[in-house]
C-alpha cells in the first residue's frame, strides 16, 4: 500500500503525517514502528493521522501514535504541527488566525501567525488546566502539598533510582509527567533514569519523565530540560513536558508562572495563566518534506 506523507517537526520533535479525512486509514503498531524507524523507515518520534472530528467546533481530530505503536492522549509539539498542516493545506479557512484541534485529551484552541504566503510559522496552544490529583495523573505516590486551585499535589516526592533518590513532582497535561529538578540536565544520565522511572510501579500507565534546572537570565527565567518520552525514549523536545515542567517549577517555587523552556531542539515559551489557570504554549512548527512510502501489510 502506497501512502502520501508529510514529515514535520516542532523544535526537533518529529512526526510523520497522513491525511485521512475520509477516516479510512488504520495503522497497526508494527506499521507505526516501521514508519518511525530511522534506518528502515522514514524516522520519527511519532505518527499523526489527520482525521475528521465529531465535534462541531473542531476542525479535525489529531490521532497521535507513539513510535512504539501505542496510542497517546496528547502531544504538544505534535498539535502545533497539526495546526500547521491544517493551515498550510488550506483545510483551515484562509485568512483565519485561530482554530480548534480535537485530541484524545480534548479540544485545544490554537492561535497562529502565518507568513506572506499564508503558511503557519508560529502557534500558541491553549493546553488547558494542569492536573495534579494523583489518581488522575495517574500515580500511586501520595500528595505532599495542597494547592488552592489544583488540590492535592505530589510535590518533590522522593523515588529511589539507579542514580540514588530523586524528588519528583507529578503533573498531567492530558498525559502523565514526572519532573525532577537536577543540577545540570546536560550531564544527567537521561536514558538510564528515564527508562527506569517511565516503567516504575508508581505510574500505572507509565509516565513521561523530565529532568530540569531553573536559571534567571537577563531576559527572565529560563528552564533547561531534557525529556524521556513514554513509548519513545529521549526526544529533542516535548510540548506537554515543557508545560508540565513549567507548572512543576512554579508549584515548587523555583520559577514564576512564565518562562522560556530550553530543550535540545530549541525553545518553547510557556505561561501558566494566573487568571484562567490554563497553560499556554508557544513555539514553531516546520514542514521538512513530502513523500510517498510503500507501507508493509500490518
Amino acid at each position: 500500500m502506497k501512502l502520501r506523507f508529510t514529515k514535520m517537526h516542532g523544535a526537533g520533535n518529529d512526526f510523520v503525517f497522513f491525511e485521512d479525512l475520509a477516516d479510512e486509514l488504520t495503522l497497526a503498531p508494527e506499521q507505526v514502528r516501521f514508519l518511525c524507524d530511522r534506518h528502515m523507515g522514514i524516522g520519527a518520534d511519532g505518527v499523526i493521522v489527520v482525521k475528521p472530528s465529531d465535534k462541531d467546533d473542531c476542525l479535525a481530530y489529531m490521532h497521535y501514535l507513539n513510535s512504539d505503536g501505542t496510542l497517546a492522549e496528547m502531544c504538544g509539539n505534535g498539535v502545533r504541527c497539526f495546526s500547521k498542516y491544517l493551515v498550510d493545506n488550506r483545510i483551515a479557512e484562509p485568512g483565519a488566525t485561530s482554530l480548534i484541534a480535537d485530541t484524545l485529551a480534548g479540544p485545544r484552541p490554537i492561535e497562529y501567525v502565518v507568513d506572506p504566503e499564508g503558511m503557519l510559522v508560529l502557534a500558541s496552544v491553549d493546553m488547558g488546566l494542569p492536573i495534579t490529583d494523583p489518581a488522575q495523573v495517574p500515580t500511586t505516590l501520595q500528595p505532599t502539598f495542597t494547592h488552592p486551585d489544583l488540590g492535592p499535589v505530589v510535590r518533590e516526592q522522593p523515588i529511589e533510582t539507579p542514580m540514588g533518590p530523586l524528588a519528583f513532582t507529578c503533573v498531567s497535561m492530558g498525559n502523565p509527567h514526572a519532573i525532577a529538578f537536577v543540577d545540570d540536565p546536560s550531564r544527567f544520565p537521561v536514558a538510564e533514569v528515564g527508562r527506569f522511572i517511565e516503567q516504575h510501579e508508581v505510574f500505572p500507565e507509565k509516565t513521561n519523565v523530565e529532568f530540569a534546572s531553573v536559571h534567571e537570565g537577563a531576559c527572565g527565567f529560563e528552564i533547561e530540560m531534557r525529556v524521556w518520552e513514554r513509548g519513545c525514549g529521549e526526544t529533542l523536545a516535548c510540548g506537554t513536558g515543557c508545560c508540565a515542567t513549567e507548572v512543576a517549577a512554579a508549584l515548587c517555587e523555583r520559577a514564576p508562572r512564565e518562562a522560556d523552556l530550553k530543550v535540545l531542539g530549541g525553545t518553547l515559551h510557556v505561561k501558566w495563566d494566573a487568571d484562567t489557570g490554563h497553560v499556554i504554549m508557544t513555539g514553531p512548527a516546520t514542514t521538512v518534506y513530502h513523500g510517498v512510502i510503500e507501507l508493509p501489510e500490518g
